[in-house]
This record gives structure tokens, C-alpha cells and sequence, in this order.
């Protein structure tokens, strides 16, 4: 089975950090665009963070200097470091991937999606 999941959600004060990560099974991801994903209850799912076959990454204006998106082709497909963390990012956050080997910000343009790891963070 192809799979993704996502792991080091948690619960953190606001202005802490927590690095996330997406483990793959069943194939390998290095080929393809990698992107993170938030959702609240009640809202449709946000875009967050992107990053192509080649390494060029891409982030909601919301996390823009808060949020590191990375990837290791051989080890994990994703990774997502967040830091100074707010209220408003509290979400599940999900990881995907997209067979194309560049960037997208539209859900729809994913493949490949893992359940989700809760982010809560508290004022």
C-alpha cells in the first residue's frame, strides 16, 4: 500500500515550534512535488508549504518566515519545521504529494495524502 503519515504534532504554547514529518511507505516520493496542508474545523483545507523534485519551495504568505519546508529525497519526502507558532496554526495538518516533480498549491493537484497529525497551540 502506498501511504503517507505524518508524525510530531502536538500541543505547544504559542511562540514555540515543532518539527512535523511525513514518512512514505510502500514507493518512494523523491520524483515528486511535495506540499503541507492545514485544516480547521469547520474550513476547507489551506494551503501551507511546497517544495519541488528540485528543492524550490513555496509558502502561504501566512507562514512566511515562521515555517521551513524541506525534504530529503533518499531519507523522507517531507518535512515541516515550524517555529514561533501562533493560535491561528492550530489545524490538522496533512502532508501529499503530487506526481508532478514541481510545485502546486491546490489540493486537487495531490495524489497521495496521509491522515493527518493534530497541531494545537494554546495562548
Amino acid at each position: 500500500q502506498v501511504q503517507l503519515v505524518e508524525s510530531g504534532g502536538g500541543l505547544v504554547q504559542a511562540g514555540g515550534s515543532l518539527r512535523l514529518s511525513c514518512a512514505a511507505s510502500g514507493r518512494t516520493f523523491s520524483t515528486y512535488g511535495m506540499g503541507w496542508f492545514r485544516q480547521a474545523p469547520g474550513k476547507e483545507r489551506e494551503f501551507v508549504a511546497a517544495i519541488s523534485y528540485s528543492g524550490n519551495t513555496h509558502y502561504a504568505d501566512s507562514v512566511k518566515g515562521r515555517f521551513t519546508i524541506s525534504r530529503d529525497n533518499f531519507k523522507a519526502p517531507a518535512y515541516l519545521q515550524m517555529s514561533s507558532l501562533k493560535p491561528e496554526d492550530t489545524a490538522v495538518y496533512y502532508c501529499a504529494a503530487a506526481s508532478y516533480e514541481g510545485i502546486t498549491t491546490a489540493p486537487e493537484g495531490y495524489d497521495y495524502w496521509g491522515q493527518g497529525t493534530q497541531v494545537t497551540v494554546s495562548s
